[in-house]
């Protein structure tokens, strides 16, 4: 089912990123000026195919998750606080809610495998499994239920477009998925675990130490294929990265441009690419997360963040600050004066 998903991305609209470039070009500023803005909207004709390029309808999209291996003892806190946070984002009242009021983009929280049923209005309920198992002891999916994990990224991309969202904000929610995330990063990568791994939402140095333990163990456990991002997803991963690799694909099929939040986002980016190189092409990395290996996953998909914050807080927070970027460039490109109206004479490109 996945592979023919797969066959329907297609590359860039070339034609449509000339158009836009000489359309900035002829705006009255010093050529490239405004660089990666004008950069930022060159690509987004690509996407779209064409130069004129409508105003952003911004969806945030929350896949929210648990993770077995908080049974080790990898995280500050237990799994409860996944389901008390994903029902914070419904009554919008979470972080990522009030800087999505200020960004203009709406929230949409999917519980893609919280550990319990929820009853809470405005909850998208999409569960593959109540949380996964505990990689410390047994792989954390099946293959099919990784499948069926990153296949629904792909379709809620499809049903927000249908709604009239073009631009879609990737977050993510679930105690233990800095613990999946750098397991994952680890394999794909070749990277030590005491490389990829961090503090998460809060570990002593001992804690720290355990974590890169599990991690280390469950890979030595489980001989993941790195050649095979389905099997280092089953054995390693979380259904929140999955899903997220499923709208990073969604975009590409359905050519709708897709945020990279933080870490456990740029992971999900990773696993999207290795399935297939030319989603790259419609996303755009926001910020680069503090966390320690922020940057180094970022580096692997060949992303360059917009913004340098400091932030690892997840839920699509450092996205939605980024999503903001897009109203600024496409502000200039539609509204600056070209070089006829404003008078003066057009520079030129000196080489």
């Amino acid at each position: 089912m996945l592979d023919s998903y797969l066959k329907q991305i297609e590359p860039l609209n070339q034609a449509a990123m000339q158009q836009s470039q000489e359309k900035w070009d002829n705006i009255a500023k010093p050529l490239r000026s405004l660089g990666r803005l004008e950069e930022m909207v060159i690509q987004l004709a690509g996407i779209t195919g064409s130069a004129e390029i409508a105003p952003r309808k911004k969806a945030v999209l929350i896949f929210c998750a648990d993770n077995g291996v908080v049974e080790e003892g990898v995280t500050q806190s237990t799994n409860e606080i996944t389901a008390v946070v994903t029902q914070n984002f419904t009554k919008g009242i979470a972080s990522i809610n009030s800087l999505s009021r200020e960004c203009g983009a709406d929230v949409f929280p999917v519980d893609i495998g919280i550990a319990r049923d929820m009853d809470c209005p405005g909850l998208d309920v999409r569960k593959i499994a109540y949380g996964t198992k505990n990689l410390a002891k047994e792989p954390a999916m099946t293959r099919e239920e990784a499948e069926r994990a990153i296949v629904t990224g792909i379709e809620l991309v499809r049903e927000k477009k249908d709604a009239g969202y073009n631009l879609i904000i990737t977050g993510e929610m679930g105690i233990g998925n800095t613990t999946t995330s750098s397991a994952v990063l680890s394999v794909l990568e070749q990277l030590p675990p005491e490389t990829v791994t961090g503090r998460g939402a809060g570990l002593t140095r001992d804690g720290i130490q355990h974590k890169i333990a599990v991690i280390e163990n469950a890979i030595q456990l489980h001989q993941p294929n790195r050649e095979d991002v389905l099997d280092v997803l089953s054995k390693l991963g979380g259904f929140d990265i999955c899903s997220m690799a499923g709208a990073f694909l969604g975009g590409a099929i359905y050519h709708v441009p897709v945020l990279v939040d933080g870490f456990i986002s740029a992971v999900a980016a990773n696993c999207a690419v290795r399935l297939t190189p030319l989603c790259r092409d419609y996303m755009f990395a926001s910020h680069c997360s503090a966390e320690p290996a922020g940057k180094m996953a970022l580096d692997a998909v060949g992303l360059k963040a917009y913004l340098e914050c400091g932030m690892c807080l997840g839920e699509g927070t450092g996205a939605v600050i980024g999503a903001k970027l897009f109203d600024f460039a496409l502000a200039a490109y539609d509204e600056i004066a070209d070089f006829q109206t404003a008078n003066f004479e057009k520079y030129e490109l000196l080489q």
